[in-house]
């Protein structure tokens, strides 16, 4: 029975740090693949987990054990989720100014209807998230987390809201970082088009603020790729910081 026991606290924080880690297709796969994943890597930290023999006095004390298993994984999920979400916030914030918001096209993860930028960008994450070594952070994070907090331990408490809170306004700002030098192109267009407009009222300029934006912020988002990755490599960085205080 302990082993039992202990094989659902495993699989609750396993799977719950699935739900939101950003492997490609990861959400589009069938449901019992998933399982099956999260199923076997249970079974194969088993040894590890059993080395804690967990019996609980009750169904009420299983049933918080379950609570702080599900909360340890969606807090890591969480963080390392997060560095998507600022490469997503910074390129949705130029999207209008820029004129895609016009332009669809399907998410990738989701399968929903989502901006150009927003899927580029999503795309790109998923791709430095494993570029970066993302998914070893994530392994090593589940690994240790089983010595600091064993299974029917109870889970970090509020010291994951803490670090959920750091992270996600980390991931705020590496979103508006990028998001300010294109802003700031996208207003310079749009000034020197109304002066032009008004010293040379004939010209229809109107028609040409769009190309003119789109090209440029294409343009400028090109040379800005450089300092995306440093960027992206910067939050996970931090996401391995926060995660190190959870674990250690």
């Amino acid at each position: 029975m302990p082993s039992i026991i202990a094989m659902f606290l495993l699989l609750a924080r396993l799977g719950s740090i699935l739900v939101f880690v950003p492997v490609p297709g990861i959400r589009s796969a069938p449901g019992a693949a998933k399982v099956l994943l999260a199923v076997s890597l249970s079974i194969t930290l088993l040894p590890s987990a059993t080395a804690f023999q967990v019996e609980p006095e009750g169904v009420g004390q299983l049933v918080l054990w379950l609570i702080g298993e599900m909360t340890f994984g969606l807090t890591v999920g969480l963080v390392v989720g997060s560095l998507s979400d600022g490469l997503v916030f910074g390129l949705q914030s130029i999207a209008v100014q820029a004129g895609f918001s016009y332009a669809s096209t399907i998410d990738p993860n989701s399968e929903a209807d989502s901006g150009v930028l927003q899927a580029l960008a999503q795309i790109a994450s998923n791709l430095l998230f494993l570029h970066f070594g993302g998914d070893g952070l994530v392994i090593r994070a589940f690994s240790q987390s089983l010595v600091r907090w064993p299974p029917g331990s109870g889970g970090p408490g509020w010291s994951a809201a803490e670090s959920l809170v750091h992270f996600g306004s980390a991931m705020l700002e590496l979103g508006v970082r990028l998001a300010i030098p294109v802003a700031a192109l996208l207003l310079l267009a749009d000034i020197s088009l109304a002066l032009m407009a008004r010293i040379q009222s004939q010209l229809q300029l109107l028609s040409l603020a769009f190309p003119v934006k789109m090209l440029g912020s294409l343009a400028f988002l090109a040379m800005l790729l450089p300092a995306m990755a440093i960027l992206y490599r910067s939050g996970i960085q931090q996401a391995a910081i926060q995660i190190s205080r959870l674990v250690r």
